[in-house]
């Protein structure tokens, strides 16, 4: 099962996930970023917490799961605590 953080009101076109979905970018490591919008062909994502966007192919993308959502939260948390990131 998927887990998701969206906002009952974000709607977008069909086939696109809602405006701050956790998505994975299986094309870059499996990195867990927020849906942004559509660049061109690509998918915009943006780390947890902020940071610079990405593009990443909408084919190397899916939805996080409950644990890789919580677990890019937890290492935001963490790496904010330690004051590497504001």
């Amino acid at each position: 099962m998927y887990g998701e953080n969206v906002c009952p009101n974000a709607q977008g076109p069909p086939g696109l996930p809602a405006f701050g979905t956790l998505m994975v970018d299986t094309g870059h490591g499996d990195r867990v970023g927020e849906f942004r919008g559509v660049a061109g062909p690509y998918w915009s994502l943006r780390p947890v917490g902020g940071g610079a966007e990405w593009e990443a192919e909408p084919q190397r993308v899916r939805p996080a799961l409950l644990m890789e959502q919580l677990r890019a939260r937890t290492a935001r948390l963490n790496a904010r605590s330690r004051g590497e990131v504001l």
